[in-house]
């Protein structure tokens, strides 16, 4: 197990999610830090470790029905055997999301993300961005306007296709910023 500065912990349903989340990573590895890219859905206990050795963790998953999908639950609901030790204190923590919908309630997912993160006394660093000039611009960062962490939109197209370029830089930007506040 190599020593990781951040860990991506994503779920994705359809590969739109995991976009997101390799543009953070680039972002990280901008940023002068090393990332690893979790899928949560298939986590070993080799990185679970990775985890605990990251000195910050971002969480990502696709809103499904107003809030994180089950695959990401479950992973949430496991790492309560590392918040019993408070093993993931004062770490860092971000987030990230992404839905078929301008809003499809991705602030209740980003909010989910930042409670799980409280109660393993982490430290949640937000966007640090203002929203785009031009709102729903698919080339603008943060079009979407969110201050706590990525909200992204995907059309019903395959991953390849969506989020647009705008999403994908805020999710970069993102990541570049998490490696900067880390030591």
């Amino acid at each position: 197990m190599s020593t990781v500065d951040v860990a991506v912990a994503y779920h994705s349903g359809y590969g739109h999610t995991a976009k997101v989340a390799e543009a953070l990573a680039r972002g990280v590895t901008l940023g002068g830090k090393k990332a690893v890219l979790i899928d949560v859905s298939a986590i070993t206990e080799a990185q679970w470790l990775e985890l605990d050795a990251a000195k910050a963790i971002v969480f990502g998953a696709p809103t499904y029905m107003g809030g994180a999908s089950a695959q990401f639950k479950q992973f949430a609901d496991a790492s309560s055997k590392r918040w019993f030790t408070q093993a993931w204190k004062d770490k860092f923590a971000g987030g990230f999301t992404c839905s078929l919908s301008m809003s499809g309630d991705k602030y209740s997912t980003l909010m989910y993300f930042v409670t799980l993160a409280m109660q393993h006394s982490m430290v949640w660093i937000g966007t640090g961005m203002l929203p785009s000039a031009i709102p729903g611009a698919a080339d603008q960062m943060n079009r979407i306007g969110s201050s706590i962490g990525v909200m992204a939109q995907a059309d019903n197209v395959p991953a390849e296709q969506s989020p647009p370029k705008g999403d994908l830089d805020t999710a970069q930007a993102y990541g570049e910023r998490i490696a900067r506040r880390i030591d």
